[in-house]
């Protein structure tokens, strides 16, 4: 499956649309968006790509779930802000201007020191190893949640 990005901030893609629904197991990320400093360079870390958007590219959650468990099982899926995202340590740039869309393979991380973090805001990373149910499926189909609680937070927790 080939994702074209064409919106990255900080590491997260913002606007996708599938390019190939083949193979929905092997996503493959395709980067044509404007790249400032911090949206895909080493403060950055890999690409990530919410669960959610790549199960609406893929068609449905019946597809998507043996796909989410291997990448589970590769280490590709991470969580941020709370919600699960797809890792693309690796991905193609497009030169949108070039004939036929025509791109190369990203190199990395621009050579030399990787410009310092100006803001405290990330926090610590979370930690990854710790095991937790994915994709399950409860409530006679709905995907497993918090339910609201009605006092503004989700799953009894503030906001």
């Amino acid at each position: 499956m080939r994702i074209r990005a064409v919106s990255v901030f900080e590491g997260v893609v913002y606007h996708c649309w599938p390019v190939d629904t083949a193979t929905p197991c092997r996503p493959q990320l395709e980067v044509e968006a404007l790249l400032r400093p911090g949206d895909a360079d080493a403060t950055a870390g890999p690409l990530l790509l919410t669960v959610a958007d790549y199960i609406a590219m893929v068609g449905d959650l019946d597809t998507a779930r043996p796909c989410l468990e291997d990448l589970a099982a590769q280490g590709r899926i991470v969580e941020r802000l709370g919600a699960d995202h797809i890792a693309f340590p690796t991905w193609t740039r497009i030169d949108g201007d070039a004939p036929g869309g025509a791109g190369t393979v990203d190199p990395g991380p621009p050579d030399g020191p990787a410009p310092e973090r100006t803001d405290d805001a990330a926090g610590p990373v979370p930690d990854h190893d710790v095991p937790r149910p994915r994709f399950g499926v409860v409530d006679g189909g709905r995907p497993d949640h918090d339910p609201p609680t009605g006092d503004g937070g989700v799953g009894g927790r503030p906001r």
